[in-house]
Formats: C-alpha cells, sequence, structure tokens
C-alpha cells in the first residue's frame, strides 16, 4: 500500500452542503428509540466522518509499525505518515514550524503540560496567575495545582451577566507580577467567543506568557497562532472529527526549549546515564513512550476533511444554525431561558427550562432520538456565577441542520406537556 492510496485534502474538497456532509458520518444514518438520530452534543465530542475511519482501517491493516524506531519498511512509512500528521497540525494553525506542534492525549493533557513544564518549574512566590471566570476544569484546576506548589496567586478575570468577560477588570489584574495568562477561546459551557488576540497582546505588554485553550474553537471558525500572537494553543482530535486520545500543543519554541519535560521515557532522551539524563530537542522532548500513532494519523484526515470544506464556511454555516436555534428558541418554547448571551458566541446554547431539571430534560428528549447534554459541563463555577445547579446544552456541527433545530424544538415542547 502506497501512501497514495489514502485520502487526500483535495478527495475531501467540495460545495459546503450539510446534507452532503451528512452522507459522510455512518453514525447519524441511526435511529435511536425509533426515531432518527439528532446529535446535538458536539461540544463534547463530534462523530467521525468515513474518510478517517477508512483511514485508520487501512493503517491498521496494511502500514502500522512503530516510529522513530525501526529501520524497516513498516516502520518508515509509519513514521512518514505520523510526522505528515504533524505537519498538517502546523498548517491547520499557521504554526511557523512543526517541530512546535506536540501530540498529547487532548487539551486537558497539554494544559497540564504546561502548568507542570512552565508554570511548576518557572512561577515562584509573588507571581500571578490569570484565568478567567468561564473556564472549563482542566483551565484551572492545574494552575490550581501549579500556585499551590510553587507560591504563586491564581486571579480570575470576571464575566458580567451575558457571559462576557470584563475587559476592564483584566486590565486591572494585569501587573509586572502577572506571569501567565491561561484563558478559553470559547467558552464550552456558555458559547462567548473571548476576545484572544486583545486579551494576549494586554498580557504581553506586562511581559506575560499566553495559553489559549482552543478545544471548542479549533473546530469551529479560522485560528492563526501567528495572528494571534500566542505563546501556546491547545485543542482536542476528538472534537474536530478525529479519534479520540491524540491532542495538540502549540508552542512557541523557545520556550518549549526551556521547559521541563512532562513525561520521561523512551523517544524523548538524548542520551541516558546512571549519572545523567539529557533530553531530546521538541517535539520528542514531549513525547516520552510509544505515541498514540494511528490517532494522530487520523486526526490528519480528520484535519484534511474540514480544510477540504473550509473554515470559513463553516464558520459561517454554524453561525447562520446558532442564530435560527436561539430565535426558535427563545421565541417557540416557553418558560425557556438561555444561559450566556454574549455578544460573540460560537455555535452552543445552554438553558433551562422552567419546572424541567436539565437531567430531566435530556433524559426525556433522548427518547425523542435527541442528544444534548445536561449537567455542569465541567464548570461548577460558570454555574454557580449565573445561579443555576445545571443547565441544558445544545451544540452545533456542521453536519447539523435546521429541521435538527425544530426537532429540538418540538421535542422540548413534549418534555413540557410530560413534566407539567
Amino acid at each position: 500500500m502506497t501512501e497514495t492510496d489514502y485520502p487526500t485534502s483535495e478527495s475531501f474538497s467540495r460545495a459546503f452542503d450539510p446534507e452532503v456532509v451528512r452522507r459522510d458520518f455512518p453514525v447519524l444514518q441511526q435511529q435511536v428509540h425509533g426515531k432518527p438520530l439528532v446529535y446535538l452534543d458536539n461540544a463534547a465530542t463530534t462523530q467521525k466522518p468515513q474518510a478517517v475511519i477508512e483511514g485508520i482501517r487501512k493503517f491498521y491493516a496494511e502500514d502500522y509499525g512503530t516510529v522513530r524506531r525501526g529501520v524497516y519498511e513498516l516502520s518508515a512509512r509509519s513514521t512518514r505518515m505520523y510526522e505528515d500528521a504533524r505537519e498538517k497540525v502546523a498548517s491547520f494553525l499557521n504554526a511557523p514550524n512543526s517541530q512546535e506542534v506536540i501530540f498529547v492525549r487532548g487539551t486537558t493533557e497539554a494544559i497540564n503540560l504546561v502548568a507542570f513544564g512552565y508554570g511548576r518549574a518557572f512561577l515562584k512566590p509573588g507571581d500571578e496567575v490569570i484565568i478567567s471566570a468561564i473556564e472549563h476544569h482542566a483551565n484551572i484546576v492545574p494552575w490550581q495545582l501549579a500556585c499551590e506548589a510553587t507560591g504563586a496567586t491564581l486571579k480570575v478575570i470576571p464575566c458580567d451577566d451575558r457571559g462576557a468577560l470584563i475587559m476592564a477588570e483584566y486590565e486591572k489584574l494585569l501587573s509586572s507580577n502577572t506571569q501567565l495568562v491561561a484563558v478559553n477561546h470559547v467558552s464550552n459551557a456558555l458559547g462567548t467567543v473571548n476576545p484572544v488576540k486583545e486579551i494576549i497582546d494586554k498580557a504581553h505588554a506586562v511581559g506575560a506568557v499566553v495559553l489559549i485553550d482552543g478545544a471548542q474553537s479549533a473546530p469551529h471558525m479560522p485560528v492563526d497562532v501567528q495572528a494571534l500572537g500566542c505563546d501556546f494553543y491547545t485543542f482536542s482530535g476528538h472534537k474536530i472529527y478525529a479519534p479520540t486520545g491524540i491532542g495538540v500543543l502549540y508552542g512557541k519554541m523557545d520556550l518549549l526549549e526551556k521547559m521541563a519535560p512532562f513525561q520521561s521515557g523512551g523517544e524523548m532522551i538524548e542520551t541516558v546515564t546512571f549519572e545523567k539524563t539529557t533530553f531530546a530537542k521538541p517535539p520528542n522532548k514531549y513525547e516520552g513512550g510509544t505515541p498514540a500513532i494511528a490517532q494522530a494519523i487520523g486526526l490528519g484526515y480528520a484535519l484534511d476533511y474540514v480544510t477540504g470544506i473550509g473554515l470559513d464556511a463553516i464558520a459561517a454555516y454554524e453561525q447562520e444554525l446558532l442564530e435560527y436555534a436561539t430565535q426558535r428558541l427563545l421565541h417557540d418554547v416557553p418558560g425557556l431561558t438561555i444561559i450566556g448571551t454574549a455578544p460573540e458566541k460560537a455555535g452552543l446554547i445552554s438553558f433551562t427550562l422552567a419546572d424541567a431539571h436539565p437531567l430531566d430534560i435530556g433524559t426525556l428528549i433522548d427518547h425523542e432520538g435527541i442528544a444534548i447534554r445536561t449537567g455542569h459541563h465541567c464548570a461548577q463555577p460558570v454555574m454557580k456565577r449565573f445561579n443555576v445547579p445545571a443547565t441544558a446544552r445544545a451544540s452545533f456541527a456542521f453536519y447539523n441542520t435546521k429541521e435538527e433545530v425544530d426537532k429540538l424544538v418540538a421535542g422540548l415542547h413534549k418534555v413540557i406537556e410530560m413534566v407539567s
């Protein structure tokens, strides 16, 4: 099998049509509880196109070998395909150098890597780390632990009643003591799109390093790390139509070179003696052990797929879907309140229903074949800020349609009837 037999970005090129896209996703063709599946939990994880499924199958069936270790043909092929995937990620993010792309298990591991390798190595008493009030737990807890270990202080940018960050308060938090700012690009609980370019520029003005959690942005809008100027950017493969177990940390090379490695083992070393170990250069320095080879290659195919359609087209369509869903839910579902109404939002809606607990909403609407998320969305401080124990959340992808939004509205009407 040659690499030319695998899907290429050209094979994914098409005029964007959600109905055509839907045919590429086998899971969407099924029924649940006798109803056509309406999958609206894309902020949690996305479904996989046939091109990704088939690409991984072919790799395991015909090309699989270890990477960076063997001199035999299968190993050479696997290594080439693995590193090609890294190049695709670099191109996707417009990173200046593919060696600044680290493969990790997901966004959570990427943030922990930076919190350990940079935070614990360089923070000290008197230093300050800034996060926002609308973070996922994965961008809160690692910084709490880093601050506890080093004596640094954690500070929080507040949000207003719409779920938008209060930038005037952010400016007040910044000082010469600020060493690192870590914020999400898009809130997984509210859909708020944060002004990350402004956040980055203001942080750099006081000499701080900036990490952007891109788990909810990379699948839904163009990302250019050079234009943003961020020092670190993270995202997860499974949220961008790729397999689980693979994610990305982009980091500027000067930072990656001076940071401590997060996990030690084979292939991340240069030399080992019983007296001393020296480490390989990035990215190998941060990829100890046998990596998630097939998953990384699958991520490459997923990026081929979305870039073949075009992130601009995806973003425009999902924004149209968001606006339609917002209007229908607000106008046609009595007792529904949207939690998170910032002026800039990505394609997800968190909401509550009068007299219905979110868990009941999710359970009852599942019987209509509709999959949504319920709970605190790993964002308990957000729930506390808005004085709700939990919300229901519908989150959209480019394979969702207005007809599915209509089914969501109809399903919520049935929920209201059942709980009344």
